[in-house]
C-alpha cells in the first residue's frame, strides 16, 4: 500500500515527528467540544439571565445565533490552537494568554455598546453579552487543559 504525501509537507492527522506535537484533528475536535460546551452554557445562561431580569429583546442574542455563532467560532479557535501548538514555542501558554487578553478586551468593549435608547434595556443587554463573553473566554482558556487530559483524548476525541 502506497503512503500518501502529506498536504504541503505537513501531516495534519498524526502527532509531530517527535510524537509529542499536536494532531490537527485533535486540536480541531477539542475546539468543537469546547464549542458544544460553550453553547450549552451560553444557552443556560441566556435562559436564566432573561428569566431573572425580564430582558426580552432577542434580535441579536437568541437561541439560533448562539448555536450557530458559538460553534462556528470554536472551529476557528480550534484551528488557531493548532497553529499555536505547532509553530509557537510554549504554544499552550501563548494561546491561553491570548484568550485571556481577548476576553478582557471584549469585556471592556462591551461597556461602550449602545443597544437601545432605554437605559435599562441597554444595561441588561450588556449584562447578557458580558456573561456570554466570560463563558466563551473560559471555554477557550480550558482547551489546553482538555487537549492534554489523557481521559479526554482517549474517550472524547
Amino acid at each position: 500500500m502506497a503512503q500518501h504525501e502529506p498536504m504541503g509537507g505537513l501531516d495534519f492527522h498524526t502527532p509531530s515527528a517527535d510524537g509529542h506535537g499536536p494532531s490537527f484533528s485533535g486540536t480541531l475536535l477539542t475546539g468543537v467540544f469546547a464549542g458544544f460546551a460553550g453553547t450549552i452554557l451560553c444557552l443556560a445562561y441566556n435562559i436564566i439571565y432573561r428569566d431573572d431580569t425580564g430582558f426580552l429583546p432577542s434580535a441579536i442574542i437568541n437561541v439560533s445565533s448562539l448555536i450557530f455563532a458559538v460553534n462556528l467560532l470554536f472551529v476557528f479557535i480550534g484551528l488557531l490552537y493548532f497553529v499555536c501548538l505547532r509553530w509557537l514555542p510554549k504554544g499552550d501558554i501563548v494561546f491561553e494568554a491570548l484568550f485571556v487578553l481577548v476576553t478582557i478586551a471584549l469585556l471592556m468593549a462591551t461597556s461602550g455598546v449602545h443597544r437601545s435608547d432605554d437605559a435599562v434595556v441597554n444595561h441588561e443587554f450588556k449584562g447578557l453579552l458580558s456573561g456570554i463573553i466570560v463563558i466563551l473566554g473560559l471555554c477557550s482558556v480550558a482547551m489546553p487543559v482538555l487537549f492534554h487530559n489523557k481521559g479526554f483524548r482517549e474517550h472524547v476525541i
